[in-house]
């Protein structure tokens, strides 16, 4: 479908379509094509389906926003969804693209202040404090928080110093006071705003991770935060790349070696494969196990987890609760054992990282 640009190269289609997309922050290709139809049947004067708009189309149109927005550091950018659709589900899917506006110079925890206060952007801090430090360690690289630990997040901690707290608007409150704790459904509320509003995304199973859009919007941030030195001196990189993309990975595999930095996205991992003519890690060329997780699955695929599901499933059979009625978190607290040895052992080793 033609672009027809006006004498300066813009016309009120791309304004339409840029417009569209503001007001959405974040679209795929399957979201863009009514959009592009309905803004394509407006200027030709024709009905135009969604079917007849291809992916040629869209980065024509997202190609001119681009130009257009460029004066004021913002972009629209694009990557693939790391989440599998179902966590337990086969490896072999196809992954979908994800586009979003991305502000490109200020800090991202910044751009929140101008929807969230104070209080709630320190509690979003806690949560990926949570997300990237305490449930992402050498034994366990999780990256996810249960609905039950966010909200337990709600209240701040006596010894809540903000250890890698950035910029006085996580800082302070709007009256310029200490950090104050949210109450329980502010928490709820909060979570739920930022999954609508395309930071966050929840799954099937109740748990709580980076969007696509959050992971291109914090990339610099969550590096510069969470990957840096000991007191000692030793380097700790909590965020891991992977391999094949060198995108941040918070979803796939990891090489059974843990002090190796091999991680590879489950939509990387057959042509990476099929391209390296083995099945070895890309860096310590150990073989590839298949089976060591990065991400929801490092959870619930753990015989732990299953074990603690299937306890719970038949107290509630024995006591007349349907199965239904449990929440997805509810069967994490066999992991609290694990972060506790976990904990114990990461000042000595997580310099490996």
């Amino acid at each position: 479908m033609a672009n027809d640009l006006d004498d300066d190269g813009y016309n009120d289609s791309n304004r339409a379509f840029l417009q569209a997309f503001m007001a959405r922050s974040t679209m795929t290709f399957e979201e863009a094509r009514p959009v592009l139809a309905a803004i394509f049947s407006v200027s030709e004067g024709n009905e135009v389906s969604p079917e007849d708009v291809s992916e040629d189309d869209l980065s024509s149109y997202i190609a001119a926003a681009n130009t257009a927005i460029s004066p004021f550091d913002m972009e629209i950018r694009s990557t693939l969804r790391q989440s599998l659709p179902d966590p337990d589900a086969s490896t072999n899917f196809v992954p979908e693209r994800v586009y979003a506006l991305i502000n490109t110079t200020s800090d991202a925890l910044t751009q929140l202040a101008t929807t969230y206060s104070a209080d709630e952007i320190a509690f979003v801090k806690r949560v990926l404090d949570a997300m990237f430090e305490m449930n992402n360690t050498r034994r366990s690289e999780e990256m996810v928080v249960s609905a039950i630990q966010a909200t337990q997040l709600a209240r701040v901690s006596a010894g809540d110093g903000g250890h890698h707290e950035s910029g006085s608007a996580t800082q302070q409150t709007q009256g310029g006071g200490a950090k104050q704790s949210l109450s329980m459904s502010q928490a709820e509320t909060v979570m739920k705003q930022l999954v609508e509003d395309g930071w966050l995304e929840k799954s099937r199973k109740g748990y709580f991770s980076l969007s696509p859009r959050g992971l291109m919007e914090l990339r610099g941030w969550l590096v510069a935060t969470y990957n840096d030195e000991n007191d000692d001196g030793r380097r700790v990189n909590k965020i891991k790349f992977c391999a094949a993309c060198r995108d941040i990975i918070t979803s796939g595999q990891r090489c059974g070696n843990r002090d190796c930095q091999g991680r590879l996205h489950d939509h990387c991992i057959r042509n990476f494969f099929r391209v390296q003519q083995a099945e070895n890690c890309p860096f310590c060329k150990e073989e590839w196990p298949g089976d060591k997780y990065v991400g929801e699955r490092a959870i619930t695929t753990t015989d732990r987890h299953q074990q603690g599901k299937r306890r719970s499933t038949n107290t509630q059979r024995s006591s007349g609760v349907g199965a239904s009625s449990q929440l997805p978190s509810q069967v994490d607290g066999e992991n609290e054992d694990d972060n506790e040895d976990e904990n114990e052992n990461d000042d000595e080793n997580e310099d490996s990282d």
